[in-house]
């Protein structure tokens, strides 16, 4: 049994049977054969009478964002250890945007998060582990372990593999997208490209902005599963070694007070998560993922609920990519928690929800300091960048579905102008490098959603080519496919239903007239009824790219982007 230690669960009774799956595995005379297997993996004859915790980590060296997580698994192993159980490390995949983004291979994005979540709830079923601690570091794989944890509903917590540190001169993956644009517009020379090249990524860790992966880390601290400040923390820092082994240790705890993920992740706990995100300035992807998430949880989240919650949340973070600071730097003044702390004293968080901690948001958040005085990169509530969400909703004949807009305001809060229509990421790329773009236009890239694409691909290239050109504030840019965190702009993702369905999104032609009303929430393609209805009959669906493997599989069985593009739906 673990050892007993300082913690909200000291002098309870155990709540559950801390051994609750794995003694079904190791128990009795019939397990000997798997006794004998675990032996040979290191297990000795006290370790069958422990709590097993598996360790998912999704280490890899493809990239910088999980180029450091074996280390960090580790340490959260030494955590479960130290508690008195024993730990079982595993991998599960993951793959990076940063790369593959603009190719073919970004297809494979979205459904490595359902890869991810299978992957670890198969391993954890499996093998009958009492706890879990997940850790991830890129976009996909911290959703994905997300999922898989709601799935199991099994003690866990999860772990964020950190932020980068900011290259020279303050640069990050986005400045070297933005560099491409003007590389073609003629401002950036090719010595000048490769130097933003060689000098952007400068080690281990996430993007280096408020992009998906600091947004969804954050998102996931506020809804209770990771430990307090493990959304902002640096990749390399002592704090996040910290925060790996205390991990450890604090999901043996709630192995013994039996408490799990699905009575920490609540809707009260998800709107947290929005309200959190939204004061961030965070990225359009932690709407398809909370409400993945959710789904996963069996809480009943909607586009509704970021719509109402963003009508009283202001944004107060001035960070990339629409705003001037990286996430590294906000770590240096507190991270997130005083904000919330701000937040929940203004009444906009649930402070009753548990934590990972076995103690209240409230309670967490209780002792936690104010930002330094002068700084600059978290507003007072007084005088908020964005009095409501930039997470902007919009319905209209072009979705009635819905859409999800990233409108901070500095882009301005209506645009109306000529639809440009391509049916491909790499027709709008060379549609924008090569000119045939330009101011007043609305650029339509369809034909990329979720089933579609398939895969719901993320639209950097063409919005960091939009901006390197000059013609970000010029532009709109909407689509069926998804954004970056790293996309600004007036830019419009997720609009449902998609084109590969039959979507309004198939019936615009290049010259239509697009309006885009953030106040109105509106999105409209300006033909009249008789031409829509001309248009509807003679659509047609195109061939799949994919007929066979996962591609295929996933197009499938995914749903619409509404609903969080969740494959696993009753």
């Amino acid at each position: 049994m673990p050892k007993k230690t300082e913690n909200k669960t000291r002098g309870k009774k155990p709540a559950a049977d801390p051994r609750k799956y794995s003694h079904v595995v190791v128990d009795g005379v019939q397990q000997t054969p798997a006794r004998a297997m675990l032996r040979a993996v290191g297990f000795g004859d006290a370790d069958f009478s422990k709590p097993q915790i598996g360790i998912a980590s999704t280490w890899s060296n493809l990239t910088p964002c999980n180029v450091h997580i074996d280390e960090l698994a580790r340490l959260a192993a030494g955590g479960v250890e130290a508690e008195g159980a024993k730990p079982v490390t595993f991998n599960t995949i993951t793959v990076s945007d940063g790369i593959s983004m603009g190719t073919p291979g970004m297809r494979y994005s979205l459904v490595s998060r359902e890869v991810i979540a299978d992957s670890i709830e198969t391993v954890v079923g499996a093998q009958g582990f009492d706890g879990v601690v997940a850790l991830g570091g890129c976009d996909k794989n911290m959703p994905g372990c997300m999922i898989a944890l709601a799935r199991l509903d099994r003690p866990a917590v999860f772990v964020y593999g950190g932020t980068i540190r900011p290259g020279a001169e303050g640069r990050d993956i986005v400045s070297v997208f933005e560099a491409i644009g003007g590389y073609a517009k003629g401002a950036v020379s090719e010595q000048q490209l490769k130097y933003v090249e060689r000098s952007a990524i400068p080690g281990p860790g996430s993007c280096a902005g408020m992009y998906t992966a600091n947004t969804m880390a954050s998102a996931i601290e506020a809804l209770g599963m990771s430990l307090p400040n493990s959304s902002a923390q640096d990749a390399i820092s002592a704090d996040k070694r910290a925060d790996c082994t205390r991990a450890g240790a604090a999901v043996v705890r709630l192995v013994v007070a039996g408490l799990r993920p699905r009575q920490i992740m609540t809707r009260r706990a998800f709107e947290n998560a929005i309200t959190v995100a939204i004061a961030l300035g965070g990225s359009t992807n932690v709407v398809l993922h909370l409400l993945a998430i959710a789904s996963a949880a069996e809480v009943k989240l909607s586009l509704a609920d970021f719509t109402r919650i963003g009508r009283r949340v202001p944004v107060l973070a001035d960070l990339r990519p629409s705003g001037r600071y990286s996430m590294s730097e906000l770590v240096a003044i507190g991270g997130i928690q005083p904000l919330m702390k701000t937040l929940l004293d203004a009444g906009l968080l649930h402070g009753d929800c548990l934590t990972v901690t076995g103690a209240t948001l409230a309670e967490n958040l209780r002792a936690v300091r104010p930002y330094p005085k002068g700084q600059q990169i978290i507003r007072p509530l007084s005088d908020p960048i964005k009095k409501d969400s930039h997470l902007v909703v919009l319905h209209g004949n072009l979705a009635p579905d819905g859409a999800v807009a990233k409108i901070t305001g500095k882009e301005g809060l209506r645009f109306e102008g000529v639809a440009r229509v391509f049916d491909s990421e790499e027709q709008a790329l060379a549609g924008i490098l090569g000119g045939a773009v330009r101011a007043g236009d609305v650029v339509v890239i369809r034909y990329e959603g979720p089933k579609g694409g398939p895969g719901m691909r993320e639209m950097l290239s063409p919005t960091g080519a939009l901006v390197g050109k000059g013609l970000g504030g010029e532009v709109a840019l909407i689509t069926d496919g998804r954004f970056s965190g790293g996309s600004h702009g007036f830019v419009v993702g997720h609009i449902s239903p998609e084109a590969a369905v039959g979507g309004p999104i198939a019936l615009v032609r290049s010259g239509d007239r697009i309006s885009i009303d953030a106040r109105r929430r509106e999105i409209s393609l300006h033909v009249t009824a008789a031409e829509w209805r001309k248009r509807q009959k003679a659509w047609r669906a195109p061939t799949p790219y994919a007929r066979r493997g996962a591609l295929a599989k996933y197009a499938k069985c995914v749903s619409s982007a509404t609903l969080g593009a969740v494959t696993d739906l009753e």
